[in-house]
């Protein structure tokens, strides 16, 4: 029996073990996530040089995305009857994206970018089994979804390194 009362009890085909499987893997997400919205804020704020303009602008519409995609991947951890981390202590724990020192160079950014935008990729498709094992399609879309947009950021931020 859950440890959640009788009362509260989640039914929603899904048992405890893979919610919570799911949730774990979903946190891991929303700390990639998170970890990527920062470092493109911040690259916002601080990009310089000949092509300041162009990637202002593109930062900006990245990090406004990631923004929201926070709040739906966070409510569908809360969804499954888990808690959401919300703390840089647990992002730091969870995340796969490694902080950026310093402030770079603007091709560097878009570098850095595309690594932490191919590294929240591979954390949503790592997910995958679970998710389809346990037929929880509303966490299936979510993935899909999110993965079509990191894998697509991930390609415009390559073709601005192209002579």
């Amino acid at each position: 029996m859950s440890t959640k009362s009788a009362k509260h009890a989640i039914d929603i085909g899904i048992n405890e073990k893979d919610r919570k499987a799911i949730a774990q893997g979903l946190s891991a997400l929303l700390a990639d996530s998170y970890s990527l919205y920062l470092m493109t804020h911040n690259f916002h704020w601080n990009v310089t040089g000949p092509h300041f303009n162009t990637l202002h602008t593109m930062f900006m519409a990245q990090y406004t995305e990631q923004w929201a995609a926070l709040d739906l991947i966070a409510e569908r951890i809360r969804a499954l009857g888990e808690h959401a981390p919300g703390t840089y202590k647990e992002f730091a724990k969870l995340t796969s994206i490694e902080e950026v020192a310093g402030t770079p160079k603007a091709m560097e950014m878009v570098r850095l970018l595309i690594k932490a935008q191919e590294s929240t990729a591979r954390t949503a498709r790592k997910l995958f089994s679970v998710v389809e094992k346990a037929k929880d399609q509303p966490t299936a879309d979510l993935l899909t979804q999110r993965q079509d947009i990191h894998e697509k950021t991930a390609w415009m931020l390559r073709s601005l390194l192209e002579d």
